[in-house]
């Protein structure tokens, strides 16, 4: 395939997992991150500010915690829009607001570049292999011309619509998977204690209407041992949450189904596991369940 002179901001959790993904395919990338080690271990070339990585870029992905984060990256004398040049593409693949991300689209349309947003949902197995899925906010004409660095690290690919609707969707994804979890992991809990066997509950949940993706992908790993770490943090999980009730507030939708996810990752936050994996709001809520784990004695054993 051709090759591409790509910027990557964020080499974190995924941002790092995505980056290997597309130096694997033999594409120079520039990688900027407060932690350098994190972009060397990438295979990426460490660049010394986001002014060099942008002024040494055609095409500039996003990928960090928050608004507040990308816009810092993004806004003042020596953000990336400053230095942006005329038919330069930026993806951002974070979990971001949709109103700060239709205002940073505008900033850069005046300097002649472009923006798309991508939310990616699979975490960071899907990551890893480069089998993430993307929903992408933006001119159709440019997303198509960035589709084949996309398609390095996603196998799923979505057009919502204008630029912020891919965001608006990653958004309305995230509360769903919050739902799930959280309600799952009371769920578990409560098996716990009434003392049925979870691997077999799990296999009539998964046969039955109570089926979700926590049922599926998770739970029969993390009565294991496993959490699956290297995913979604309680802290940003909340993040997310979060970001959906300022989404519904602004479109006048009743937030009716809110209040079980944000006291359950606010829980698990308070009791210590803000920066965990989001699996571990199971913990958080065994413990205030008379101090219940949900694993077996066996898989404890072999931890």
């Amino acid at each position: 395939m051709d090759s591409y002179e790509i910027g990557f901001i964020g080499l974190g959790n995924m941002g790092g997992r995505m980056t290997k993904c597309i130096v694997s395919k033999n594409q120079h990338v520039i990688g900027f991150d407060m932690n350098t080690n994190a972009v060397e271990e990438s295979g990426a070339k460490v660049a010394e500010s986001i002014e060099a990585l942008v002024k040494n870029s055609n095409f500039v992905l996003l990928s960090l915690p928050d608004s507040s984060v990308v816009e810092k990256v993004m806004l003042g004398e020596s953000g990336a829009i400053a230095h942006a040049k005329p038919g330069q593409i930026f993806v951002d693949l974070s979990t971001a607001s949709p109103k700060s991300t239709r205002m940073i689209s505008d900033l850069l349309s005046k300097k002649g570049a472009h923006y798309l947003d991508a939310g990616i949902s699979g975490g960071a197995a899907a990551a890893e292999a480069g089998t993430l899925t993307l929903m992408v906010g933006g001119e159709v004409e440019i997303l198509e011309k960035v589709r084949p660095i996309l398609e390095l690290f996603a196998t799923n690919i979505y057009h919502l619509g204008t630029v912020g609707a891919g965001h608006v969707a990653k958004i309305l994804n995230n509360f769903l998977n919050a739902i799930s979890l959280s309600a799952t992991s009371e769920v578990m809990v409560a098996g716990k204690k009434a003392g049925l066997d979870l691997a077999i509950l799990l296999d009539v949940f998964n046969k039955s209407s109570g089926v979700n993706f926590a049922t599926l992908n998770r739970f029969p790993k993390i009565i294991k041992g496993d959490y699956l770490k290297g995913g979604l943090s309680n802290t940003l999980m909340m993040k997310d949450v979060v970001l959906y009730t300022d989404l519904i507030s602004e479109l006048g939708v009743v937030g009716l189904n809110a209040p079980g996810p944000l006291a359950s990752f606010g829980l698990a936050k308070a009791l210590g596991y803000a920066n965990e994996i989001s699996n571990t709001v199971v913990d958080a809520i065994g413990d205030v369940s008379g101090g219940v784990r949900i694993q077996s004695e066996t898989s404890e054993e072999a931890k």
